[in-house]
């Protein structure tokens, strides 16, 4: 596969970094699965684990990261009770923001995708701001530029 060609977002071994969240018998809807807008939270759960870690805070002082763009593909129905493991992959960095790309697994299944832009905002400001060159070689690190198919 070549490097400039996006990772698949629908196998795991695209992500390296990962969060399990709870799915619960309140996230369920009318038709007994978990509800869609569940989704987007478990989306949020998975950025705000990657970019809020204690050990490793991704925000500088007089910074805050804001979601400019969300995009979510359904790809198969989840149901109560159990838990899902939600990946983040680093998809792009620009001047003052990234693209990241999500996935949510029950198991080996792929049961929603995301890609999200996200914007590090001056807090005084409330105006983009660049991104500082830790946080953009960290980011960096992040990057997957393709990913195998599954043997």
């Amino acid at each position: 596969m070549s490097e400039t060609e996006p990772p698949d977002l629908t196998v795991r071994s695209a992500f390296p970094v990962w969060t399990t969240e709870k799915l619960r018998y309140c996230d369920t809807d009318r038709q007994g699965h978990i509800n869609n807008s569940v989704f987007s939270e478990m989306c949020e759960a998975g950025r705000v684990a990657f970019l809020y870690d204690p050990a490793a805070p991704a925000a500088v002082p007089g910074t805050a990261f804001v979601i400019a763009r969300l995009v979510l593909d359904f790809r198969g129905e989840l149901n109560w009770p159990g838990t899902v493991d939600v990946g983040t992959v680093v998809l792009s960095v620009g001047k003052s923001s990234f693209r990241l790309g999500q996935g949510v697994f029950d198991g080996e299944r792929c049961a929603a995708t995301a890609e999200n832009v996200i914007v590090l905002m001056d807090e005084a400001t409330r105006r983009s701001t660049p991104l500082p060159p830790g946080l953009r070689e960290r980011l960096e690190s992040l990057m997957v530029r393709g990913t195998a198919p599954p043997a």
